[in-house]
């Protein structure tokens, strides 16, 4: 299994346990096994779910199919303590995925940004996000913990990183 992101391996336990935390673009679930270890309820969504339905089966864990960039949200009427998303961007669904987030929940989420390019993909700057443009998504969240610039790990990149709370 593939190591987590440094980021949600130092800002996790900041997560309530009183709901779900919702693994955003879960890809092979390396986050949401991480935090099942943890002890935490968790659905995991990506368009594509066969890696994570070869996760050990238990019933903290949820798997959802669903495409994200086409199809409408798929939690409307859910609320997590927490959300993560790694390595995912859709700005489209941002504002509405932010709704999902229980009051004093917890959104952990770090992918790449403008400068990317040159360490390779993505370099697309539809999936790069702009200078301070995290902390103006999460504008109505508490910022517990904030990064943008180069990282060596797990390679190098330019990233935007952001721990935030949604108010009580």
């Amino acid at each position: 299994m593939q190591q987590i992101s440094p980021w949600v391996a130092r800002y996790w336990d900041l997560i309530p346990k009183d709901k779900p935390v919702l693994d955003l673009a879960a890809g092979k679930g390396r986050h949401s096994l991480f935090l099942l270890e943890k002890g935490y309820k968790v659905a995991a969504v990506d368009i594509r779910t066969e890696a994570l339905e070869a996760l050990p089966a238990t019933s903290d864990f949820t798997v959802v199919t669903a495409d994200l960039e086409n199809d409408l949200w798929p939690f409307s009427h859910a609320h997590f303590s927490g959300i993560i998303g790694v390595n995912y961007l859709w700005r489209d669904n941002f504002e509405t995925m932010l709704k999902s987030l229980s009051a004093g929940g917890v959104l952990l989420y770090d992918t790449f940004a403008v400068g990317n390019e040159r360490f390779g993909k993505p370099s697309n700057p539809n999936f790069l996000l702009r200078p301070e443009e995290l902390k103006n998504l999460c504008a109505e969240l508490e910022i517990l913990h904030y990064a943008h610039g180069e990282v060596t790990d797990p390679h190098p990149a330019v990233r935007q990183s952001i721990a935030a709370r949604m108010p009580l």
